[in-house]
């Protein structure tokens, strides 16, 4: 099994299910959902319903930096276990991130933020 390839698989579902979780979390919360809208009513959320929107929308920023560092590396020959480690390293500083965010813990957030970015530069580095 790739494990670099499952990280990304990860890292591309997660935006999506922090949406779901804003979604389900604004509704709980007794906030309406309007799916004709859906960017308007995921803006007005509040708590930690409107922090699972914000760390959707930095996951997807994310996104392709992961994916280029990964692949650069993997064309450039890379030791599989570098790649497989590099991409195991963002996808718990992710996983950290988002938990960070959810409970609103904004220093080691930035923290962890820029643990998973430097993954991804440190693999595409590694494809020079």
């Amino acid at each position: 099994m790739n494990i670099a390839y499952v990280c990304l698989i990860f890292a591309a579902l997660n935006p999506l299910l922090l949406t779901l979780a804003a979604k389900a979390g604004g509704q709980l919360g007794g906030q309406r959902y309007n799916n004709r809208k859906p960017r308007e009513g995921l803006a007005q959320l509040e708590g930690w319903p409107k922090r699972a929107n914000w760390a959707q929308q930095n996951s997807w920023e994310a996104l392709p930096l992961i994916l280029a560092g990964v692949l650069m590396a993997t064309q450039a020959g890379v030791p599989q276990a570098t790649i497989d480690t590099w991409a195991l390293v963002f996808v718990a500083a992710r996983v950290a991130y988002v938990i960070c965010y959810l409970a609103d813990v904004h220093a080691l957030r930035s923290l962890v933020w820029g643990i998973g970015t430097l993954a991804c530069f440190r693999l595409m580095l590694a494809a020079l």
